[in-house]
């Protein structure tokens, strides 16, 4: 059997640890290794000529990704967890225990159970690369750092900087790494293993410089500071979880107790509360979600792929400006923008720009790197250096015309293999190729807004959309950092036609008298990033209006929105984009908190009444979007429950913690919402009306996992 750790020792008594998986392109600890790293650390701690050791990563691009989570699903009990968790304690024990100096020497990312192995040596050195980044990002699966994170990284870069790290999952660069005293010294990847070889070699365990700003200094360096800080983080939490996350608040705790009641205690801890997470339902769906996006990077299916060597986007607004954008930034794909007058081209180029140079601001990019990416970016108001351009995205206004128009003058000014792609956000596509000579070329690529910070796009195939074509694009939407989703072709795809039932229902809510505030605030403490007012004045309300009629026509009068709605358009209401609402914006708000424009009500003849029950004010919004999620499935739009669950969260912000649509009707009983349906179908009309699938599972009692 291939050995993972491999130990060399050099003449001037240092040894080289090195780590390397067989048959894996990443490092991960798993349990099985802890054996052979026991009796390899007896075996080094016996040798009397090692005089230090440099632990280093045989993977060319990684030092340890983290601990195999696979793991936490073979757990049948806490206990299970557990002991997973001292197993971990006590193999870094031993390695911390080593009577010479250990220097962990990093290049690429040292995330979770890597950076708490590297935290366990006595000193750390890292690579100026890009790909060099370390962190504890196990909140995001609902867990704690339980390899002894939660201790060693607030002694070393101190409580405040070690909760915004564990409780966000922030990682770190290399010179923020050095400057927070998490590493000694930050050098070249070429001469990283020569330099912590000669740290090794200078004989001394010593702790790393840190800038610490006075006031954490004076909070930290005592009893009372530090519980100020203890509050003030589980308040800050509280209010952007909702409490609907367990992890940040166990975290929270670790800290407190390691730092009062010393290192021992703080383990202990640890081990326990890192037990009980494993065993809650909200890691288990946050870590169901990393197996399907996972799943989803390493799937086929881009097997007919071609390669795009330039793209072109049409139209530099601001979904135009963030797709040219990702192209040039993450795919380092040239991209010319096409638009009909400068004005457009100059919002394209500086909405690129500014998003680039606050990197530069940061100082995670050259000022070189700017200008070079931007030389990616070329601009035009006639079709001119478009002939050779492999793909083009379309980004013009919902208009079917308009978009017939753009089909056809890419296929003129194109060659034979363009692909066209439509950022629509509610046409069919197969109304948009109908204008196409050759629609096996055509098909939808629906990012959302911002583009630059939403990880979803919908891929989406009409009939006669060409296997290559699909592939082509899935590939391409992949390499501009994007979670890619194919669905089939209807109106609003997947994401918009859940979603619009979803604010028609919000908008019931409020026409039946319901504060706004009372409204967002009941679906933001559900779990949403938003609530549904707040969403619709970001998106624009005119956007709304328009994508209504589209779905209404083509899926239905479930889809009818409230006829009420029609006054705000013609009182100048767009939302935020005209500084006019269902929130103050601009000269009539006031700084800090947000505030409700009361004059909707009026414009809506409506006296509001006393708040409802949060919970069923959220149930029945949400319902209407599980139902419609079941009905896509049931349609074909999407292929699975999983793409369901992917494309809802990374879409729309459902909440992670529920696993998705699909994730959260299991966790509800199928049966429970066809009587929750039937329930408010009774009391508000058919368009509650339970789908035939979820009838049909409720009879056969199935699930969808």
């Amino acid at each position: 059997m291939e050995k993972t750790f491999n130990l060399s020792r050099r003449d001037d008594g240092i040894a080289v640890l090195t780590m390397d998986v067989p048959g894996e392109s990443v490092n991960t600890l798993q349990a099985k290794f802890a054996e052979e790293i026991t009796d390899l650390l007896k075996e080094i701690k016996a040798d009397r000529n090692i005089k230090g050791m440099v632990v280093i990563s045989g993977k060319k691009n990684s030092f340890i990704a983290g601990a195999d989570i696979k793991m936490l699903d073979a757990c049948a009990t806490a206990e299970d967890a557990r002991t997973l968790s001292k197993q971990g304690h006590e193999v870094f024990a031993e390695l911390e225990s080593l009577p010479f100096p250990i220097v962990a020497a990093i290049h690429g990312n040292c995330l979770g159970g890597g950076l708490e192995l590297a935290m366990a040596c006595h000193m750390r050195i890292c690579s100026d690369s890009p790909k060099t980044m370390l962190g504890l990002p196990e909140v995001m699966l609902g867990l704690l750092p339980g390899g002894g994170g939660t201790q060693r990284l607030p002694r070393l870069v101190g409580i405040a900087t070690a909760l915004d790290m564990m409780l966000t999952g922030k990682q770190l660069r290399p010179k923020q790494a050095l400057k927070n005293g998490l590493v000694h010294d930050v050098v070249p990847n070429s001469i990283l293993l020569d330099a912590a070889i000669e740290l090794a070699k200078g004989g001394k365990k010593k702790p790393a410089k840190r800038k610490t700003p006075l006031v954490n200094k004076i909070l930290e360096s005592n009893s009372f500071g530090r519980n100020i800080m203890f509050d003030q983080a589980a308040k800050q939490v509280n209010k952007k979880t909702q409490g609907n996350y367990p992890a940040p608040p166990k975290i929270i705790d670790c800290v407190k107790v390691g730092m009062s009641k010393g290192m021992v205690a703080g383990l202990d801890v640890e081990a326990r509360h890192f037990a009980d997470l494993v065993m809650t339902k909200e890691s288990a769906a946050l870590r169901s979600i990393f197996f399907a996006t996972t799943e989803m990077k390493k799937e086929a299916g881009e097997a007919d792929a071609k390669k795009v060597n330039k793209a072109v986007v049409l139209g530099g607004g601001l979904m135009g400006g963030g797709i040219a954008s990702v192209t040039t930034t993450k795919a380092g794909i040239p991209a010319r923008v096409k638009d009909i007058n400068e004005n457009g081209l100059s919002n394209a180029l500086s909405y690129a720009y500014k998003l680039l140079d606050k990197k530069v601001k940061r100082r995670h990019m050259k000022s070189s790197e700017r200008d070079a990416t931007m030389a990616l970016m070329t601009t035009t108001t006639e079709y001119k250096g478009v002939k050779d351009a492999d793909i083009v995205v379309e980004a013009v206004f919902e208009d079917l015309n308009l978009k017939h128009q753009m089909v056809k003058d890419i296929e003129r000014e194109c060659s034979e293999d363009t692909i066209f792609a439509s950022n629509t956000s509610s046409l069919p596509i197969g109304q948009i190729a109908e204008a196409a000579e050759r629609p096996e070329n055509v098909i939808g690529l629906h990012y959302f807004s911002p583009v630059e910070k939403m990880p979803l796009v919908e891929v989406i195939a009409h009939k006669k959309t060409s296997q290559q074509t699909i592939d082509t694009t899935v590939a391409f939407a992949r390499k501009q950092g994007k979670t890619p989703i194919v669905v089939q072709d209807g109106a609003g795809f997947y994401v918009n036609r859940i979603l619009a039932l979803y604010m028609n229902e919000a908008a019931s809510v409020l026409l039946e008298g319901q504060r706004i505030e009372h409204l967002d605030k009941s679906l933001v403490k559900f779990g949403f990033p938003v609530g549904p007012m707040t969403l619709l004045d970001e998106v624009g309300i005119d956007v709304g209006a328009k994508i209504s009629p589209i779905l209404e026509k083509e899926l239905g009068e479930r889809f009818e929105a409230p006829k009420a709605f029609d006054k705000l358009l013609n009182d100048g209401r767009k939302g935020r984009k005209s500084e006019k609402g269902f929130y103050l914006y601009g000269k009539t708000a006031k700084k800090g908190k947000k505030q409700v424009d009361e004059s909707v009500y009026k414009l809506f003849s409506l006296n509001p009444t006393a708040n409802k029950d949060p919970k069923m004010v959220a149930e029945r919004c949400v319902v209407q979007m599980l139902n419609e999620a079941a009905r896509c499935l049931e349609d074909g739009i999407i292929a699975s429950p999983r793409d369901g669950d992917i494309g809802a969260i990374f879409g729309i912000g459902f909440p992670p913690f529920l696993g998705g649509p699909f994730k959260y009707m299991d966790q509800l009983g199928v049966t429970n919402l066809v009587d929750m349906l039937k329930g408010y179908q009774s009391q508000f009309g058919d368009r509650f009306a339970p789908c035939d699938l979820l009838l049909k599972m409720t009879e056969e009692k199935k699930s969808f996992y």
